[in-house]
């Protein structure tokens, strides 16, 4: 959903994935993204990581993707404070570890896998089916960010 994310017809934007190098690294990050995560990671005091599924070769496609957009001063998240897994169950796992209160990924069966550890879970982007009353549905960054907001205490 930093980039990549599910098109309006609600079609995949494989490029990414299947395209050469330069085709990847050409891929937009999705509109809004990077400034909405500079503004959460200041909220959250810099407490915010990326947790990603993807094979090995997307993995390494993925950190080229992310300096070549600059991606790490951009949104003021550390470089460190990225993890992959193999499956997206494992996300799961990742959250336990690091304490996490709030998660936006575009992937249903990832909410589900985390819905008993993460308290605050945010389904991003085009999705038609019904939405679980336990979840929120945001369309965009900027609607992430309202509905994340709205969990949060005042003045944080």
């Amino acid at each position: 959903m930093i980039q990549g994310a599910a098109l309006a017809d609600g079609g995949a934007d494989t490029v990414f994935l299947s395209g050469g190098w330069y085709e990847a690294m050409r891929t937009s990050p999705t509109a809004g993204a990077f400034e909405v995560l500079n503004r959460l990671v200041a909220r959250f005091e810099g407490r915010a990581w990326v947790i990603s599924k993807c094979s090995p070769r997307v993995e390494e496609r993925t950190r080229q993707w992310l300096d070549h957009h600059d991606f790490w001063g951009q949104t003021g998240i550390l470089r460190k404070n990225l993890r992959f897994c193999r499956r997206r169950a494992d996300k799961a796992l990742h959250c336990a570890d690091l304490g996490i209160t709030h998660m936006i990924d575009d992937r249903l069966e990832v909410h589900e896998a985390l819905r008993s550890s993460v308290p605050h879970l945010f389904l991003f982007g085009v999705y038609s089916g019904p939405i679980p009353h336990w979840l929120h549905h945001t369309r965009n960054w900027p609607e992430a960010e309202q509905a994340l907001a709205a969990t949060l205490a005042p003045g944080r």
